[in-house]
């Protein structure tokens, strides 16, 4: 039994120094990230190397050797330096092209410390789409777009969205009566956020007040032309059955 549970302590004890040797970093596009060994190399020191390997390629981000340093691959010309003191390594003005794991060779001898860099395009900010439905009380507000999305109102609710085809989400919102009401949309990602700007109640319904106006219009029209009608009737209809009630006795008398 003392021999399993030594087997089990080695084990953890490997895979533990085994995972703390690899260091995940997640900058966003434009960031600038720094690191190195978790101690300065000891001297004495004749050379130091960053490799980057990508998709199965590794190249040289940068190399130091009796002296001088080198930046042999384009990618990290004119925005990569190194700490000779320290072997510490850093990028500038990253692009999504520097993701990827980073080792450190000191003295031509590979370090156990990795580093795991992931860069990310930083989220924009959303812009909310509104789309009419068949009740002139309901719209839906939509925030197209393949990050994390949290809606929101005016209180700091957070709303529950639903799935929108191709990508993001929506959310049906029904008229209160409040113009102050207002609902945003914000997008996330490991390194940004950006929230929309406001869409307030009283500018979701403007399309919908101008059929409503519309109509009263056209009702009060129909009474007005309505009532001229009856007017007009009433005058001149009883004229003319009296003159013609009038031209008919004429004919009688004449008759006889």
């Amino acid at each position: 039994m003392s021999h399993q549970c030594l087997l089990v302590a080695i084990v953890v004890f490997i895979t533990t120094e085994a995972v703390s040797g690899n260091t995940e970093v997640v900058k966003a596009v434009g960031d600038e990230v720094s690191f190195g060994p978790d101690k300065p190399p000891p001297p004495p020191v004749s050379s130091i190397t960053w490799k980057h390997i990508k998709d199965g390629d590794t190249v040289k981000a940068i190399e130091w050797e009796d002296g001088e340093k080198l930046i042999p691959n384009p990618r990290f010309k004119d925005i990569t330096d190194l700490d000779t003191k320290t072997g510490q390594i850093t990028i500038t003005k990253l692009t999504v092209e520097h993701s990827g794991v980073y080792t450190i060779d000191i003295s031509l001898k590979e370090q156990a410390q990795r580093y795991t860099l992931t860069v990310m395009e930083p989220v924009p900010k959303p812009v909310i789409k509104i789309e009419p439905s068949d009740n002139p009380g309901v719209v839906y507000l939509i925030c197209e777009y393949s990050d994390k999305i949290i809606w929101r109102n005016s209180t700091g609710e957070t709303l529950t969205g639903s799935a929108h085809h191709p990508k993001g989400k929506f959310i049906t919102v029904r008229k209160e009566g409040n113009p102050e009401i207002f609902y945003t949309c914000t997008l996330q990602n490991t390194v940004s956020e950006e929230t929309s700007d406001r869409v307030y109640e009283r500018d979701l319904f403007k399309g919908f007040e101008k059929p409503i106006l519309t109509n009263k219009f056209v009702i009060w029209i129909s009474i007005v032309v309505i009532c001229l009608v009856f007017i007009l009737l009433f005058l001149f209809i009883p004229p003319l059955h009296g003159s013609c009630a009038a031209r008919c006795e004429r004919q009688k008398t004449s008759r006889k």
